[in-house]
């Protein structure tokens, strides 16, 4: 149906266009009402990210490389329209928002909230599998008089991005319009807009952008949003104001573009190319020259169809993606997904650069006055995890490249302001290495040393090169995992002493962590075969009598046997207050410590709360999976009856009718929405952290809670048979397909029907408006497949295993 309704004519479409519309309306004065209403970020549950694929040139972008013209343009689609649209780096956002309007008879709709949206991918095999970013959406009014239908890419050939539309009115009189909404350098404020012959362009300091739409729309207008953007006046009083410029003044611009007014069965199509560069001009530049080399001619550039370089190219380069999907329960569709989606978040001008999410989240109610990354940033632990899943699909390039990137956010005389111990790496920073949140968070200095030793062990890296790299950077973070340090670089000032972490990996509390002492043991491990291989022995022996102090001690410090969390045993799992803890302030674990007051929730303590970290103990090998505290700490993981303060697991149904589980980060955990209000997460600017705020079930659990079970499975029979492997993808694999949405992306956070659900009205099992996609649930989907198609886990570490976990 797409390709018919593309296939109208430019003369067509032309006549549609102005055979019968309203009269446009003529631009007079300049827009007044600066600076407009205060701006926010979009919708942060995305049904789809893009940007093009582009190849290294001996470990770095350029343009000199086989693809060309390095496009750094990233777009993310919510609600069913597009939203944050980056330029330059990765988290540097140029355009808030882009939708359509309809105005009816008695109705004026926003097609992000008037509209059921379905997302789907152009380019896929015979299975269905996506082989390439680029998307179709269909659109379709809740009151049944229109429907929408989008195709959304990049040109990877320029630094522009292509929205095709065909609109079809299902009864007489709808006027379309598009809204658009820039948000350049980053900010929703400080812009200026002006609309001439047809052309939107704005502009904000060194950046611009410029749409250009064919056919041209019939008017238009600019203004500050909320007071004369058009929108406004479009839905009080069902006409707008034209105006051809914002003038001198800066602030939350938008534009409103008429496009054609159609009766019952009529159908229009245009295509709309936004353009960015640093100035107006160039920005018009780009937008043209795609246009130019003709939309089609981009979209099969864009895919790689052909002699064309593109994602197919990429997909066709990852050797384990047959056998991968033969452990999916869904053909392979979101594995093929995930491998697109890890990739995609990649910055391309400090390659190897790998972040977060491609989103804001709960960014609707956070304000976008002063420029910031949201989850566009890089934390190495999430890094890793990113890493080793590409490294699991078969990439060798993109994770070494990953590792050499490193280097740019670990610690040394070189980091702004900082004065004590090198050797660390930054707790959050943007992909240029600037600092952004500066808490020392031990897991993410060991997993630098972690992947560098695997990716020498898989030959990636040679033995003269992991020498370089020890001296370099491994020996500094391990001498740093072995001793700790005196700290001082911005708000922290600390002296630690390892294994204490100042936060554990949900970035919040300081003590001793389950999650954290392992990485820290295997990190240590993984840094004395190195040292003992390029001729450090003193280092050696060090690295490794520390590891098996640390090791030695686990128990002592995290595990509780007077906890809080007891219930009556049950037919089901149940609390009988002995398990490891999340976080433990002391040396103490029974001691039931008050723990810090974070996301709204008070006179927490640390008796109280389980978490799945003790789970990463049995992934890396520094415990058995059938260890006593391992298998005791189970029971208040699963238990089903503790209260929804503190109980963990939930179930959900799958459409097949199948029962799977997901869990909670931990127990009393307040990073979610308001449960009493529904309103989203408070953190921001003027925000308030409220005490109804709850964190939600992560689909990643279930990936971590099927590693285990695998490896739980292996100690009794070191091979599985097809019937033995099958209910761990139905319940494990099958919980994370079950909790991707429309577009394939998997969420932060999904809803497990706790609360008030009035403002967002979420389904059971839906992604919440959290981050999404979170690379590190498609990392962990992805690691899971590989895991059970090895029959061992992938993040085991074999020195590990062999000396505390045999």
């Amino acid at each position: 149906m797409m390709k018919q309704f593309f296939a109208l004519t430019a003369l067509t479409s032309a006549l549609m266009l102005t055979g019968c519309q309203k009269a446009p309306a003529t631009n007079v004065a300049v827009a007044p009402g600066a600076p407009g209403q205060v701006s926010t970020w979009s919708y942060a549950g995305k049904t789809g990210i893009g940007t093009s694929y582009e190849q290294y040139q001996q470990g770095a972008y350029n343009d000199k490389a086989a693809t060309g013209v390095v496009s750094k343009v990233w777009f993310s689609l919510a609600q069913g329209i597009l939203t944050e649209t980056m330029a330059g780096l990765i988290h540097q956002a140029q355009l808030r928002e882009m939708q359509l309007i309809v105005q009816g008879k008695d109705f004026v709709d926003e097609e992000k909230t008037a509209t059921i949206s379905h997302v789907d991918y152009l380019a896929k095999d015979a299975a269905g599998r996506p082989l390439s970013l680029a998307y179709q959406v269909v659109n379709k009014a809740k009151n049944g008089q229109y429907q929408i239908e989008k195709q959304y890419f990049t040109d990877p050939a320029g630094q522009s991005m292509i929205v095709r539309t065909t609109f079809k009115a299902l009864s007489n009189g709808l006027t379309v319009y598009s809204y658009v909404d820039p948000a350049l350098a980053n900010t929703g404020s400080n812009d200026s807009a002006t609309w001439s012959d047809g052309v939107l362009q704005a502009q904000d300091a060194n950046s611009s952008l410029t749409l250009l739409t064919v056919p041209a729309p019939v008017s238009g207008t600019v203004g500050f949003v909320g007071v004369s953007d058009g929108l406004s006046t479009l839905k009080s009083t069902g006409q707008f104001n034209a105006y051809a410029s914002t003038g001198d003044s800066k602030g939350n611009v938008a534009a409103l573009m008429q496009h054609a007014t159609l009766q019952q069965g009529e159908t229009a199509s245009w295509t709309q190319v936004i353009g960015f560069a640093d100035n107006a001009q160039q920005s018009r530049i780009e937008a043209q020259q795609t246009l130019d080399r003709g939309i089609d001619a981009v979209l099969a550039s864009y895919n790689g169809d052909g002699d064309a370089i593109g994602w197919s190219d990429y997909m066709q380069s990852l050797p384990a993606l047959a056998g991968l999907s033969a452990q999916s329960t869904d053909q392979g569709k979101l594995l093929y997904a995930s491998a697109l989606v890890l990739k995609a978040q990649e910055d391309k001008t400090h390659a190897g650069a790998l972040i977060a999410s491609l989103s804001n989240p709960w960014g609707e109610v956070k304000s976008a006055e002063q420029a910031q990354t949201g989850y566009k940033a890089v934390w190495p632990r999430d890094f890793y995890q990113v890493a080793m899943a590409l490294l699991a699909l078969g990439d060798i390039e993109s994770p070494k490249v990953a590792f050499q990137y490193l280097q740019k956010v670990q610690v040394n005389a070189n980091t702004p302001g900082y004065q004590g111990t090198p050797g660390w790496f930054l707790q959050k920073t943007h992909v240029d290495g600037t600092l952004e949140w500066v808490g020392i968070q031990l897991d993410q200095t060991a997993m630098p040393i972690m992947l560098g030793w695997r990716l020498w062990q898989d030959g990636i890296l040679s033995t003269a090169e992991i020498t370089t790299w020890y001296h370099s950077m491994l020996k500094p973070a391990a001498d740093f995992l072995a001793h700790g340090g005196k700290v001082k670089l911005d708000w922290n000032d600390i002296e630690l002493k390892t294994p204490a972490t100042q936060q554990e990996r949900w970035e919040e509390q300081y003590g001793y962590s389950p999650s954290t002492m392992a990485a820290i043991i295997s990190g240590l491990v993984s840094a004395a075969d190195i040292a003992a291989k390029v001729g450090d022995s003193a280092a050696a022996t060090l690295y490794q009598q520390k590891a098996d102090e640390f090791a030695g001690k686990l128990e002592a410090l995290t595990y509780t046997e007077q906890g809080q969390l007891k219930s009556a045993p049950g037919a089901g799992p149940y609390s009988d207050g002995k398990y490891y803890l999340r976080i433990n302030s002391n040396e103490d674990p029974n001691d039931n410590s008050a723990l810090e007051l974070r996301n709204g929730q008070a006179d927490t303590r640390e008796g109280s709360v389980v978490d799945g970290g003790f789970l990463e103990l049995v992934r890396y090998g520094v415990r058995r999976a059938d260890h006593p505290a391992v298998l005791a700490t189970l029971g208040e993981m699963d238990d089903l009856s503790l209260p929804d303060l503190t109980r963990v697991r939930y179930e959900f149904q799958t459409a097949t009718g199948q029962t799977v589980s997901g869990w909670r980060r931990y127990g009393i955990d307040g990073y979610g929405e308001d449960i009493v209000s529904g309103e989203a997460y408070a953190n921001g600017p003027g925000q308030t952290n409220t005490a109804g705020q709850r964190g939600r079930v992560w689909p990643f659990f279930s990936g971590e809670r099927g590693h285990y079970e695998l490896a739980r499975a292996l100690l009794q029979k070191p091979e599985l048979s097809e019937t033995e492997l099958a209910p761990l993808r139905t319940q494990y694999v099958g919980a994370m397909e079950h909790f991707a949405n429309d577009g394939l992306m998997l969420p932060e956070q999904v809803f497990d029907g706790v609360g008030n659900n009035s403002h967002y009205q979420y389904q059971s099992g839906e992604g919440t408006n959290g981050a999404t996609p979170l690379a590190w649930t498609h990392a962990e989907y992805i690691k899971l497949l590989r895991s059970l198609q090895d029959q061992k886990v992938w993040d085991r570490y074999p020195l590990v295993e062999q000396r505390y976990a045999k």
